[in-house]
């Protein structure tokens, strides 16, 4: 190793003790002094925790160049930037099915097609808050007078009438009662409850349930089948549980069960009791459909189910215990726009 001048000395000291330049200049710079006090590449090895080719190699271009061999040779890739056609180019590809028969791109696939990075690919989607592997449904409602029944429908909720109960009556249909042929595995630390896959079905039967928009609380009655006759009987149930001379309004879908002959003649001896049909295809108007969902999520979806009269206790003991602690639902319709108009 050659002998060091005075400024090469200084400058490498500098960088030694600097604690803002690059570790790779200080270890370089540890290393060429190192040498030039006469350590030997074991001591050098083990205080700077290196190897023998590299304290050559580095001996090597300090010998040949000096100062200069030690500045870094390759100056790095000079950075990218996507152009706006670039960009305009992904996001109206996106909008395109794939050619491989797929129906939606993933970011690896894309970035293959256009010759990008796949994180080029996720960055320009999340500026355009573009998800393709999102999908989102809606159902169109057709009826004429969507406006009309839906604002007949939201006056109930929002101003009901004085002296009048308003409720949401609707009927889940074909509930199975499920009966697992494995013992289910309990919820235990660090392991989710299990269900087997097999399983033995008892039967079906219906709910019917009528949401008192006042109070929050479920009138529910279980039923065989769904039919017009059904129907009757529990509009007889809600009409006993009210005062004969108190309007009855209530807000039930366009099932055929509830246009009958035999409903019309109830209606006929019971005009106290109104009917507010919501429009074509706009289920998310009734607010009972929201209290179904929670009963499928509580009970239903996990149930084990010994038989259709276990499935019909069960079902009961939640609306009573739901009666509990109801509470009505803070309905808002504040968006027109949700209407899709076909």
């Amino acid at each position: 190793m050659r002998q060091l001048t005075d400024t090469e000395r200084e400058e490498l000291t500098r960088w030694a003790r600097s604690r803002t330049l690059a570790a790779r200049d200080v270890f370089v710079a540890s290393l060429i002094l190192a040498l030039a006090d006469g350590k030997s590449y074991t001591q050098i090895e083990g205080e700077l925790n290196t190897s023998r080719p590299t304290i050559a190699r580095w001996k090597a271009r300090f010998e040949k160049n000096g100062m200069a061999g030690l500045e870094a040779q390759h100056q790095g890739s000079k950075p990218r930037s996507v152009t706006p056609a670039v960009q305009a180019k992904l996001l109206r590809k996106t909008t395109q099915p794939p050619t491989d028969g797929s129906t939606h791109w993933s970011c690896r696939k894309l970035a293959a097609t256009l010759g990008l990075g796949k994180s080029t690919v996720q960055r320009i989607w999340s500026q355009a808050r573009v998800k393709p592997h999102r999908l989102e449904r809606y159902m169109a409602s057709d009826d004429p007078r969507f406006e009309e029944k839906a604002a007949d429908i939201i006056a109930l909720y929002m101003d009901p009438p004085q002296h009048a109960a308003v409720f949401c009556v609707d009927e889940k249909t074909a509930i199975q009662a499920l009966d697992r042929l494995d013992p289910v595995l309990p919820l235990s630390p660090g392991r989710a409850e299990k269900h087997g896959f097999e399983y033995y079905r008892h039967g079906t039967l219906s709910l019917y349930a009528a949401l008192d928009v006042k109070t929050g609380k479920v009138h529910g009655k279980t039923a065989s089948r769904h039919t017009s006759a059904d129907f009757i009987g529990f509009l007889t149930d809600i009409v006993e549980r009210n005062r004969t001379d108190k309007e009855i309004h209530i807000v039930l879908d366009n099932l055929s069960a509830h246009k009958t002959q035999a409903v019309q003649e109830f209606l006929d001896q019971n005009p106290q009791v109104r009917f507010h049909f919501t429009p074509t295809y706009s289920s998310w108007l009734n607010q009972v459909e929201i209290w179904f969902a929670k009963i499928e999520r509580d009970v239903i979806a996990r149930g084990v189910f010994t038989s259709v009269a276990d499935l019909s206790r069960k079902l009961m003991k939640y609306i009573r215990a739901y009666a509990k602690t109801a509470r009505p639902f803070s309905w808002k319709y504040t968006d027109v726009r949700r209407r899709i108009v076909t």
